[in-house]
């Protein structure tokens, strides 16, 4: 039987507070959802998926801390399950087509969770076109910084300047600030 968003949240929280028992049921409950959504994305690779399994559960036990506690779990688990995909794919070197992207950012069901699945391109529209194409270029799609300059017909040092200013203009604009 598959937790609910209730479930990995209390199982989270009480892990936090110090009850291993919480927290070891919590991975156990996290292994069938995470290998459900890396062998969605990963064909034929059972080995890859077992390996990002563990990679994840590591990431979230290391990283626990990092949770907030007013948040739904499930959306941040996944976050940390799709950064360990790109990590993957970037070991490996594979991209990936930009048609397969909204099954790959939206989290498996858990997104009314999180009130409203993320819309990237709704988002990147809301920052200066030069910054929101060396994101997509850079985070969305893979590319290198080098890749992506010579896309776009910049600098390498521009092309980091604006990932980074979008970015941080996108996080103020999540946290409220703008």
């Amino acid at each position: 039987m598959q937790a609910s968003e209730d479930e990995l949240q209390r199982m989270m929280v009480g892990g936090l507070d110090g009850d291993a028992a919480a927290h070891r049921a919590l991975l156990r409950a996290l292994v069938p959802l995470l290998r459900r959504f890396f062998a969605r994305r990963l064909r034929d690779a059972d080995g890859e998926v077992d390996d990002l399994v563990q990679e994840t559960l590591m990431a979230i036990h290391t990283r626990r801390g990092t949770y907030d506690r007013t948040r739904p779990f499930a959306p941040w688990a996944f976050a940390v399950a799709r950064h360990k995909m790109i990590d993957h794919f970037r070991r490996h070197r594979q991209h990936l087509s930009i048609d397969g992207l909204d099954d790959i950012l939206v989290t498996e069901g858990f997104e009314a969770a999180s009130g409203a699945a993320m819309d990237v391109d709704h988002l990147l529209a809301t920052i200066p076109d030069k910054q929101a194409q060396a994101i997509r270029d850079t985070r969305v799609e893979g590319l290198s910084i080098v890749e992506a300059a010579e896309r776009r017909g910049m600098s390498e040092s521009d092309v980091k300047v604006s990932v980074h200013r979008g970015l941080r203009a996108l996080a103020a604009r999540l946290r409220g600030d703008l």
